[in-house]
């Protein structure tokens, strides 16, 4: 069971990874917008984060999709998701209104509220990313097929 368990996770936290970034990559400009918006890195860095970003969450899907390097690539995916809580909750205790840009930018401004909902979205994930880490032999995966 814990491996069938391993698979939902990978699955549920590959696509979420895999939509994200080809969501972002599409709009890099825009990306690069939303990641300036947070006011946490310096401009040039936000700019520089904000157009790698999407494509380590691509990498990222791809490899947990497929269950290839699975604990290092949930560790990675975890600190992620570590990263984009404390941007959340930061802009949301500083009172600041922003478009995240999570699944790209769809033009609208969420309202305070939302942010509990994106945080709460984003630890179910972190969750997912904790259970591969600790259990990361699942079924359906390039690592079970050359590792065993």
């Amino acid at each position: 069971m814990t491996e069938w368990i391993g698979v939902a996770a990978r699955l549920i936290l590959g696509i979420t990874y895999l939509v994200a970034g080809v969501l972002k990559a599409r709009q890099l400009e825009t990306t690069r917008m939303d990641t300036r918006a947070f006011q946490i890195l310096p401009y040039d860095v936000a700019n520089i984060w904000g157009t790698f970003m999407p494509f380590l969450e691509i990498l990222l899907g791809v490899l947990l999709i497929i269950g290839l390097l699975t604990r290092m690539t949930a560790v990675l995916g975890g600190l992620l998701m570590i990263a984009f809580i404390i941007g959340i909750a930061s802009v949301w205790s500083r009172g600041i209104i922003i478009q995240c840009g999570c699944f790209g930018s769809n033009g609208k401004l969420p309202t305070m509220s939302a942010y509990k909902w994106d945080i709460l979205r984003d630890v179910g994930l972190l969750l997912c990313a904790v259970w591969l880490v600790i259990w990361p032999r699942t079924k359906l995966s390039v690592d079970r097929a050359l590792w065993g």
